[in-house]
């Protein structure tokens, strides 16, 4: 089995509301979905949900970097090749990430399908009976989130994720006690910050604010690639900390472990280059005694169910907030959400189904590349 043809969609996925963290607002959602087929008539999908702020890409830069180099460096190759094909990817461009991420989750859909197993098997089976995701609430006043997070307890979600970093931290203060005093003392609440807090000092003198309001942890408090930084905030303050921004692969992973930086540590798809390096990385940080989640770049079903299955293979992955298709008024596939867990199905591969009228419908630029 040998992957013969690509088509890219660089897609825009409508948001029912604006999502909004604190370096950018967000009126729908960018993304490229890779369709790889092979010569033995298997098609597998793959998502690229790039973010500059994050990963340094561009969704239609993205878009090109998959026709012009990623794709064309692997056709040819056999999908479950798949240290080869991150070898080739990685000799083709440095980073670029979330591209790369998008053919690794094709080839992980090729594999499950070739086999007729679901990937969680191919990646070690099932570590958990069920996953359960958080109502993730965006920036906005303190009243309003409090009103959001009251409504979501309603609903029948487990826990809640808190958007704060925009404006004065203690304006961010007053949203995070507004929400705690609405749902109550033991609710669980998760807190990211997504670097907005800038300076180890701020963020420190922020949390010490916080320490009273028995939240699980405080993510990505300070700007991102500041390692040395983020193990001075974990010193000063008794509230957990988990780096996201900060934690891209093994290289990070590494000087994390060395300073002791983090509590838990947030591992994305989009981040890593796709399922293949994110299984590593959640590998060496069991072994350095870190529990980890597996985050959301706000993905359509395709991503999601991707990186669903790899929380499903590890039992070190303790949480996940893959959600991002409960956001769109618009999507491309057909993952299952039943609060307050997501319902992994065991078909071939990434178990869902791709609306491809829709995807369609969806796009914005479109090009094949094959290896005729």
């Amino acid at each position: 089995m040998n992957i013969i043809r690509a088509t890219i969609h660089a897609v825009r996925f409508p948001l029912r509301e604006p999502f909004i963290i604190s370096y950018a607002t967000y009126p729908d959602m960018p993304a490229v979905i890779v369709k790889l087929e092979t010569d033995t008539g298997l098609t597998g999908y793959g998502e690229a949900v790039p973010d500059e702020h994050v990963t340094g890409e561009y969704f239609l830069s993205a878009f090109e970097v998959l026709k012009e180099i990623l794709i064309p460096a692997v056709l040819g190759e056999n999908p479950f090749n798949i240290e080869k094909i991150h070898g080739k990817m990685d000799e083709a461009i440095w980073g670029n990430p979330a591209a790369k991420a998008a053919i690794d989750i094709a080839c992980y859909d090729l594999m499950g399908k070739a086999t007729g197993q679901p990937v969680y098997n191919l990646l070690g089976g099932r570590a958990h009976e069920k996953l359960e995701y958080p109502r993730v609430l965006s920036i906005e006043s303190p009243e309003i989130m409090a009103e959001k997070a009251v409504k979501a307890v309603k609903d029948g979600y487990s826990s809640l994720k808190l958007k704060v970093g925009k404006g004065e931290p203690m304006e961010d203060v007053a949203r995070i006690k507004a929400v705690r005093k609405a749902v109550g003392p033991e609710f669980p609440i998760r807190v990211d910050v997504n670097q907005g807090w800038k300076t180890p000092g701020i963020a420190a003198a922020a949390i010490r604010e916080l320490e009273g309001e028995n939240l699980n942890w405080i993510e990505q408090p300070i700007r991102m690639g500041d390692i040395r930084g983020l193990a001075d905030v974990r010193r000063k303050v008794a509230v957990p900390v988990m780096a996201d921004e900060t934690l891209h692969g093994m290289e990070e992973l590494h000087e994390i472990v060395r300073l002791e930086a983090a509590d838990v540590l947030n591992i994305k798809l989009m981040k890593t280059g796709g399922i293949f390096p994110a299984i590593h990385v959640a590998k060496a940080a069991e072994a350095a005694g870190l529990q980890c989640q597996v985050g959301s770049m706000v993905e359509s079903s395709v991503a999601s169910a991707a990186g669903y299955h790899v929380v499903m293979s590890r039992s070190n992955i303790k949480s996940s907030e893959l959600s991002g298709p409960l956001l769109f008024s618009e999507e491309i596939g057909n993952l299952e959400y039943q609060l307050p867990e997501v319902l992994l199905t065991d078909k071939p591969g990434l178990g869902i189904d791709v609306d491809e009228a829709r995807l369609e419908k969806l796009t914005v630029k479109k090009d094949t590349v094959s290896s005729n």
